[in-house]
């Protein structure tokens, strides 16, 4: 049985009407004139539905229900799927023809004998009432829009709290022995060594058979022992990891506070590497500096952890054979450059305390962001690098970069690079380094030598 229009806006008035009884009470009163034109919908609806129960039989009302709720679904599918469909049906109601002889038959319910046919009640285009088939139309549509829109951010906040909940740290292994620990191509110990994972570095753990992880650290993919590294231990991860904020624009303001009002305590160069002390303020990140700790906005720097990870042999080798050359031209170097005055430095090799006593004697000089003159100015990593460059090594003007020149060590030597957040210095011994500090301090001394978190230690000599 064809559902005939009066079903039709009945339901769909029913629907609208239902939205905005169960919507807040600051949204009924927000918007007065639509719920009182939706009233006006409902009670018509209803009056039609009274008069529809006192004139068909209780056969057709049950076959009508049973074919009305297939309608409405149909209908409105084609109300939200075709808005030709829509704006024509629309326009039909507001200014209804004449029906033709066969489309009076084609609609009509089948009568009874002797049963008058109920007359289908015609809307009154010059009433001035709103029409229900605009409003309820539009109403639904947005109702399933909402709806939509809901569950698609509903979905999106979920999946950024499972992000947020997965740790940076899952699945790391750090090594805990007294040197390094070999990785190898297979789970056992006859397996080929192809690098070596030293104590403290890292290692993202891919599998675990027979007492043997599965790693890759670095260039390095190999196995180890489970009993040589600790998995799944977030606090040491946190201890020898560090949380690094890499300056992502020309220059950088480090200020005082959390705010762009605030003073300026530091400004730092492009791509260097701040250590992070505190990322609990909205926007902002707390970082270490000469200075102190400041905070640098979040638009202007790019996050990430850092760990020390395995050397594979190729890696190794190269390391060995570069240290090799760099110490043979220094030797040469140092042999043509002639020791200067100032503090002493204490014993080690003797190209490093020559690097040592040749920087010193630019103690005073002032510090100049930018500069590379151990006369007229430099800043801490232009210090460095010219020092050396008077022993015929070449070294980046940067102060994260140089955290990776020569090679780590763990004891402390004169001529020895001394790395920190967003600062550099050249240790001359007895627990002090010399370095282009500040423009309030310049070139000067500084002891103890871990009066700021050390990064890296790193040996050119």
């Amino acid at each position: 049985m064809n559902m005939n229009r009066k079903t039709l806006k009945m339901a769909a008035c029913c629907m609208a009407a239902t939205v905005v009884l169960t919507a807040s009470p600051s949204a009924v009163f927000a918007t007065e004139a639509p719920v009182a034109g939706m009233t006006n919908i409902t009670a018509s609806a209803l009056q039609d539905t009274e008069a529809s129960e006192n004139t068909e039989r209780d056969s057709e009302k049950k076959d009508s229900q049973k074919s009305s709720g297939a309608g409405i679904t149909q209908q409105i599918a084609e109300s939200m799927n075709t808005e030709e469909g829509a704006a024509s049906e629309s326009s039909e109601e507001e200014q209804p023809a004449e029906p033709s002889q066969n489309e009076q038959e084609s609609e009509s319910p089948q009568e009874e004998p002797g049963e008058e046919a109920p007359q289908e009640e015609q809307p009154d285009a010059s009433s001035g009432e709103p029409q229900p088939v605009d409003i309820v139309g539009a109403g639904i549509t947005q109702l399933i829009a909402d709806s939509i829109l809901d569950a698609e951010e509903e979905a999106e906040e979920e999946q950024r709290k499972e992000t947020e909940r997965k740790s940076v740290y899952d699945n790391i292994a750090i090594a805990q022995v007294d040197n390094f620990v070999n990785v190898r191509d297979a789970a056992t110990e006859e397996g080929e060594v192809v690098g070596k994972l030293y104590n403290n570095s890292a290692a993202t753990v891919e599998a675990e058979e027979n007492g043997w992880y599965k790693i890759t650290s670095g260039n390095v993919t190999g196995y180890v022992k489970s009993d040589f590294v600790v998995c799944g231990d977030e606090n040491l991860a946190k201890q020898v990891s560090r949380r690094v904020a890499t300056v992502d624009t020309e220059t950088l303001f480090v200020r005082t506070e959390p705010t762009t009002e605030s003073d300026v305590l530091e400004m730092v160069p492009d791509q260097e590497q701040l250590t992070v002390t505190d990322e609990s303020v909205d926007g902002w990140t707390k970082v270490s500096v000469e200075k102190g700790d400041g905070y640098v906005s979040n638009d202007y720097v790019k996050m990430s952890t850092e760990f020390v990870t395995a050397e594979s042999k190729a890696e190794e080798e190269a390391r060995l054979a570069k240290e090799e050359a760099e110490r043979k031209a220094a030797e040469k170097a140092a042999k043509k450059s002639s020791a200067g005055s100032g503090a002493k430095a204490s014993a080690g090799s003797s190209t490093g305390s020559a690097v040592a006593n040749y920087a010193c004697q630019f103690v005073g000089n002032p510090y100049v962001y930018g500069g590379t003159s151990l006369t007229n100015g430099a800043d801490c990593s232009g210090f460095v690098m010219s020092v050396y460059a008077a022993f015929g090594v070449g070294l980046p003007h940067s102060s994260s970069a140089l955290q990776g020149v020569g090679y780590g060590v763990s004891d402390m030597q004169p001529g020895d690079i001394i790395c920190y957040s967003g600062h550099v210095g050249i240790y001359i011994g007895n627990n002090t380094i010399v370095h282009a500090s500040t423009p309030e301090g310049g070139i000067k001394y500084t002891s103890p030598v871990n009066y700021r978190p050390i990064v890296a230690i790193r040996r050119i000599f």
